[in-house]
């Protein structure tokens, strides 16, 4: 059981050079992925006098968060795990794969890294908005915290599918790819309702830059709850010692 497997660590070993490394590489990785995806999004308003709201603003947030993900993921891999968002790293703390202190130095560092990308942009496009998550006209937060579960669910699914899973064997050096697909393809089907974050921190950082707060408890909900149904799924269903399933010879795909 997943559950059996939570630790709480320790101060020491969250303090180690090692554990500061990882917070460090989550701290740097976020702020690429946020300025990058932030930036993106900023940039087309612009050109498109705050026509960031079309359709084609959605998909260019799509490709950006995207493209952004694949890197930050990548180069914060062999240092942290390349987590780069506090639910997929809940999610790992659910299924035991990383301990409570551990986790939260991780957290301070992808907020911290979120907020001071916000701060960056904002100075480097001379004060232009960051601007804050917010609900769509006609989507309250009940539908709001439904498609975060949902995205949520899929992105640390993805991620425990391609990269956690102790069976994923070669299919692990696609794990970036993937998650960046996964994110990519959520935010076109839910950007346009409530702005497709899946990520606690990515919002976090714009509401501080903007002190926006307008329903940000929604970005933060969402995403642990989906984030924690989709590792207990997967540890009790694919990952625990009493399931014997064999990956498929790749002739039987």
């Amino acid at each position: 059981m997943p559950i059996s497997r939570i630790s709480m660590g320790s101060v020491v070993d969250a303090s180690q050079p090692e554990a500061l490394k990882a917070a460090l590489a989550e701290f740097i990785s976020m702020l690429i992925f946020v300025f990058a995806g932030e930036g993106s999004g900023m940039a087309f308003s612009k050109l498109t006098d705050s026509g960031s709201t079309t359709p084609a603003g959605l998909i260019s947030a799509s490709l950006a968060h995207a493209f952004a993900l694949f890197v930050a993921i990548s180069v914060g891999a062999n240092i942290s795990g390349g987590h780069v968002n506090p639910a997929v790293t809940f999610g790992a703390f659910v299924g035991g794969h990383i301990t409570l202190l551990r986790s939260i130095l991780y957290w301070i560092a992808q907020c911290l890294g979120s907020v001071v990308a916000c701060l960056l942009l904002k100075l480097s496009t001379g004060g232009l908005e960051t601007s804050a998550f917010a609900l769509s006209s006609g989507v309250n937060v009940w539908n709001a915290v439904m498609f975060e579960i949902v995205m949520t669910f899929g992105l640390v699914y993805t991620v425990y599918a391609t990269a956690v899973d102790p069976k994923t064997g070669d299919i692990g050096i696609i794990a970036p790819i993937a998650i960046g697909f996964i994110v990519g393809a959520n935010i076109l089907a839910g950007g346009a309702f409530d702005g497709a974050s899946m990520n606690p921190a990515v919002s976090f950082g714009p509401a501080v830059v903007s002190w926006s707060w307008d329903s940000h408890w929604v970005y933060w909900l969402g995403p642990f709850v989906g984030s924690a149904i989709a590792a207990l799924v997967y540890e009790l269903f694919f990952i625990s010692p009493s399931t014997t399933h064999e990956p498929l010879p790749i002739a039987d795909y």
